[in-house]
């Protein structure tokens, strides 16, 4: 007879019962390994929503642990950030419950070209994900930092504004089409006299505007001009949250501190505020993988190359990022990121200039990040004059 113990594919001696949530819009699958059940995982499913059957089943886990053990055991769940949001999260945290959110494109899959995938799966990987992180094992996952109730909601504001600068894109754009259908290539809806300027329009043929087109095109100003005053009202109260921010706080808001840079205005000091600089970031890697500009290597035996930036991260603060790097170069020029990225690409020209912009991106943000923690002003950069 073998001596030796057998070893299980699970870890049974556990210190709490583990589970993790797998949610849909109809039934949320509850997968957990509890303390005396052995290396079996249980899975139960409650309706979506209903957190009172969701705690009632938590409670039930924890009653037959104890009858098991004799033991009372606390309940650690994981989930996936997604559609649902935080707002689980933050109801079972408001419980007493150790809760965590899950970066799903971080867990470990099988590389097979064709896997299985199915809820019960992924709930069973979800619970040794957890596992392994409550174990301490290194870049297991990434577990996702939920913003509060109050940075969540102030964040929208810079969101909704930049749907509806897509949608007022949307509707220029038709309108100039249709028209260049007609010939006419001159009309611009975004200026005061669209209306007096649709009457007078003729098309390339020398005959007025057809009457139909004429009231499609009025329709289409009409959603354009409502879009325009969204944009007003979203622009308003991202100022006064700015004033707002400056007036509770004994120091400036970050907003504040970036605009006082020239180069940097309200719409970006906004979204480098609401989008990143809000949190707490412990060095420079951190926050460079957070807006998804850190560097990916590919290394093997001989192979040793980069792949580029990783866009794991906030796509928002990274596209703003990038677009704030140019316009550093035309504000800023006298600066050292702009000094460095001249002689950078100075023999070079094309794709070496689309490369160095997004190493630019990171740099910058760096030294955004410490001028409105630490106040470093970054080396060479101009105040925006009073």
């Amino acid at each position: 007879m073998d001596p030796r113990p057998t070893q299980t594919a699970i870890r049974t001696d556990l210190s709490a019962i583990f589970v993790s949530m797998e949610l849909s819009r109809s039934v949320w699958l509850i997968t957990s390994l509890s303390p005396g059940a052995g290396e079996k995982m249980s899975k139960h499913s409650v309706r979506s929503g209903d957190v009172a059957e969701l705690l009632a089943r938590f409670a039930q886990l924890c009653e037959k642990a104890r009858v098991r053990t004799g033991q009372i055991f606390p309940i650690i769940v994981v989930q996936e950030a997604g559609l649902d949001g935080f707002w689980i999260h933050r109801v079972l945290q408001r419980e007493g419950i150790e809760s965590y959110v899950v970066d799903p494109a971080s867990i470990a899959v099988s590389r097979r070209r064709r896997r299985a995938k199915t809820d019960r799966i992924d709930g069973e990987a979800l619970v040794r994900t957890l596992m392994a992180y409550k174990r301490g094992e290194p870049r297991v996952c990434a577990m996702v930092q939920a913003p509060s109730p109050q940075e969540e909601d102030r964040r929208r504001l810079v969101r909704e504004r930049k749907t509806l600068m897509v949608e007022r894109v949307e509707h220029v754009n038709r309108i100039k089409g249709l028209l260049f259908a007609q010939g006419i290539t001159d009309y611009e809806p975004l200026r005061g006299n669209r209306r007096k300027r649709l009457e007078q329009l003729m098309t390339g043929d020398g005959r007025p505007l057809p009457d139909h087109l004429k009231r499609q095109i009025s329709r289409e100003l009409d959603r354009l001009e409502l879009i325009l005053q969204q944009i007003s009202t979203v622009d308003a109260e991202r100022d006064a949250l700015f004033v707002a921010a400056g007036e509770d706080e004994t120091l400036p808001s970050p907003a504040a501190i970036l605009m006082s840079l020239k180069g940097i205005g309200t719409e970006f000091a906004g979204v480098l505020w609401l989008e990143g600089l809000f949190r707490h970031f412990d060095n420079r890697r951190q926050i460079a993988s957070y807006a998804g500009l850190a560097p990916t290597p590919w290394q093997s035996g001989s192979i040793d190359r980069e792949q580029g930036v990783s866009k794991a991260g906030n796509p928002r603060l990274r596209t703003t990022m990038i677009q704030l790097a140019w316009l550093w170069l035309r504000h800023q020029p006298q600066s050292a990121l702009a000094t460095w990225f001249c002689q950078r690409v100075e023999l070079n020209a094309g794709r070496i200039r689309r490369v160095m912009i997004v190493a630019m991106a990171r740099k910058l943000l760096i030294s955004l990040w410490r001028y409105v923690t630490l106040g470093i002003l970054p080396e060479g950069a101009a105040l925006r004059s009073a």
